[in-house]
This record gives C-alpha cells, structure tokens and sequence, in this order.
C-alpha cells in the first residue's frame, strides 16, 4: 500500500514514520528543501499544560486592543479577504466558556499521548534531540494574572496534571543565574522541551534509511479524484499516485484542499524566534511569561526566544516593531538575561497554522475515504507532532484510535 504526505513539517515526518512503521510504503512531497520550515523555528515546547485552545473569552476584546499597538502579542491585519473574514466569525463564536470546557480534557489527552510517544522515540538508535522534562514555568508580574494562573493550576491538578504555585523566592531558587523581576509563577513539572532542528534532521535521516522517498522542491499543482478517492497528485516534478494521501501543508492547507473541493477553515499566525548561542546566562527550566506572552526555551548551550501571533495572509516580512515587543518583554521578566535588539537577518519567522476554533483537524476530509487531514496545530505543532502522525496512521489501518477525535474533526466547520 502506497501513501503520499504531503508536507515535510513535523506533522508530515511523523505521519510518515507511523505509516512506514505500520507496513506503508511512505513518499513525501513538500514545495521546500525540508531545511526550514515552521518546525524547525518554533519553541520546541511539549505542552500538556497548554489545554486552553486559543480561541478563549476575553480574547477577542484583549485583541482589538492590541491591534493599536505595532509591539503588541497578537495582531489581526484587518482586510476584506473572505478568508480572513470567515476564519473571524467562527473565532468569536468559539470564544466562548463552553468551548474552553469541552476542549480541556481532548487537548490534555492529546498531548500526553505525544508526550509519551517522544519519550518513546528518544530510546530509538539514531534519535538525540536533548529531551528533558524539566517543566515549564509560568511567570507573572501582575495579581490579576496571578489569580487567573492559579485557577487554571487547580483546573489542571484536577485533571491529572502536575502543577505548583510557586512565588518569587522559590522560583528564584530555581534559576540562580537568572536576576526575576515577578510576583511569582506556576510550574507546569507535567511539560517538557526538546531541541528541535536535531528531532527534524534526524526525523528525516531516519525515514531515508527505511526507504521513505523524499521528493523537495514539489508543490502541488492540482488534485485529481473520482467518486470518493483521491487518484493523483501533480507536482512540476510529474504525476504522483498512492492508495491513501495525508495532507499535512500547515498554513498552506487550504489552498492546497481547494485543488480537491476541500474547505479548510484556516489563518496563518506568524511568529518570530531568535536563537542565541553560548549566552553568559541562561534559564534552567523553559519560561512563557504570561502578560508579555513570550516564550523561552534553553536548548542546550543555546536559548530560544520568541512570540507574536500576527494573523495574516502567508508572507515572509520581518516586522522589527514586535521582535522588539518580544526583546522589551523579556527584560522586564529577566533583567541580566544577555538579550538585545538582534540584526534582522538573525530574526526567524513562520507562519502557524491557526483553525478558528484553536484546535487541530485530525480525520479524514468529509468527502473523501483516502484523504487525511493532519493541520491547524497553531503554537502546538511540534509538541503534537508524534501524537498526529500515531492517529493518522491508526485511522489510515482502520484501527481504533489511541483517544477520542471527535473534537478535532475535519467535518466540524462544514
């Protein structure tokens, strides 16, 4: 049986090691050189605490806000593309209590399946990508947030997760290098990190040397169909044929499902990620600070850090104003950390696949019994990757699947 993945990203090379692992003759296709793309930038996060979707009340009025301020966390370029305008409204109808509630327990699950799985692909010959569970720490500067970080602690304590409200002499003990300008934090000890430029190059040197074929440089071109399946692909490179195929193209989903009548409610969320080497000082325990909402991870002897979610159309452009929001915010947490305004050039971004609703689409597309849908993990992408490539493998083997994916159908928004 022949399957084709369409997308090198984190998502793509897990769906195909599950596939190549359970008996499928696996070939990738992605528009890149698979050197670079929204995997490799991002925090490297494996996030079990983060079982708030994005789409969350209060959201949308805290962004009309921000949307005034070019250094701002979340920005929404206002335009009237039909795209833009949809993914808007079914936003605001998701932003809401209920949808918070019925998301929490899927997303946990989802994430501790995944979790598990890294710890599981960390044993494997070939892979050492400085897994490490040393948590994430939640940092806040103000009461208000305090209360809010310490609500949801209890909500995850009573889901099973492992968090500690913890203030800022006990967090201080934690990170002796680092000078903290808090009130205090939550440590998620239920987290982990990884580095991810290693888990993506050894990913790929992996499937290589099982015989997945990787195909750069081949964007589709067009999608051909009959009755319920999906026939062919085309690329410039040719025609390519298979029995199942996993669309896993990240922000470029829907253009991509357009070619076969597939509606994909999706934006593009981009962020910034800037990777220091050697720093004098570094942080011990990966940090999100809460109000600023930027995130740093140490890698090793490195420190990523970053943020943003500028929702707009796929571009490329480096916005210097929010890099320099992501600089400020993290001086205001960590005084002495050796972070300064870096050259552009030294700037990564990407653009994050985000589904209105804040959760991803894991199924079969509705009009079809051979086409998956892996995409719209927005922040959470390498943190789900094991856990999409597992399920989409277990649904491609008619199997039962590891949890319940009602929540993150495909079919939801039709």
């Amino acid at each position: 049986m022949k399957a084709i993945v369409i997308g090198g990203g984190i998502i793509g090379l897990c769906s195909a090691y599950y596939l190549q692992e359970s008996g499928w003759e696996v070939t990738i296709l992605d528009k890149g050189d698979f050197s670079d793309n929204c995997s490799y930038g991002n925090m490297g996060m494996i996030v079990p605490s983060h079982f708030v979707p994005l789409a969350a009340p209060g959201i949308v009025s805290q962004g009309i806000r921000w949307m005034f301020n070019s250094k701002s966390p979340f920005y929404v370029k206002p335009s009237l593309s039909q795209q833009l305008i949809s993914w808007g409204l079914k936003f605001m109808k998701s932003a809401n209590a209920r949808h918070v509630i019925e998301s929490a327990l899927p997303l946990r699950d989802i994430n501790l399946l995944s979790r598990s799985l890294y710890s599981t692909l960390a044993q494997q010959d070939g892979f050492n990508f400085g897994l490490e569970r040393k948590g994430i720490i939640m940092y806040y500067k103000t009461a208000a947030v305090a209360e809010e970080e310490a609500h949801l602690a209890k909500q995850a304590n009573d889901m099973g997760l492992d968090a500690v409200v913890l203030d800022k002499a006990a967090l201080q003990a934690m990170e002796p290098q680092v000078q903290l300008d808090v009130l205090g934090g939550v440590h998620y000890r239920c987290d982990g990190h990884l580095y991810p430029n290693d888990l993506m190059q050894q990913l790929i040197t992996y499937l290589k040397q099982r015989g997945v074929q990787f195909l750069p440089h081949s964007e589709v071109t067009a999608i051909k169909s009959s009755g319920k399946k999906i026939t062919s692909v085309q690329t410039g490179q040719g025609t390519h044929t298979a029995d199942l195929f996993v669309l896993a193209t990240g922000s470029w989903s829907p253009a991509v499902a357009r070619m076969a009548g597939v509606k994909v409610a999706m934006m593009p969320g981009k962020g910034y990620s800037v990777t220091l080497d050697a720093p004098s000082v570094n942080l011990n325990i990966p940090a999100i600070l809460c109000e600023a909402r930027v995130a740093l991870t140490p890698m090793g002897n490195r420190l990523r850090y970053g943020g943003t979610m500028e929702v707009a159309p796929v571009n490329d452009q480096v916005n210097m104003n929010r890099v320099a929001g992501i600089v400020n915010s993290v001086q205001h947490y960590f005084s002495n950390l050796p972070i300064s305004m870096p050259e552009k050039s030294n700037v990564w971004s990407g653009c994050r696949p985000c589904s209105p609703d804040g959760l991803p689409y894991i199924g079969y597309a509705p009009q079809y019994n051979n086409l998956l849908l892996g995409t719209g993990h927005a922040m959470m992408g390498l943190s789900l990757g094991p856990a999409t490539g597992k399920l989409i493998a277990e649904l491609a083997n008619n199997e039962s699947t590891s949890i319940d994916l009602a929540a993150f159908s495909p079919a939801r928004w039709s």
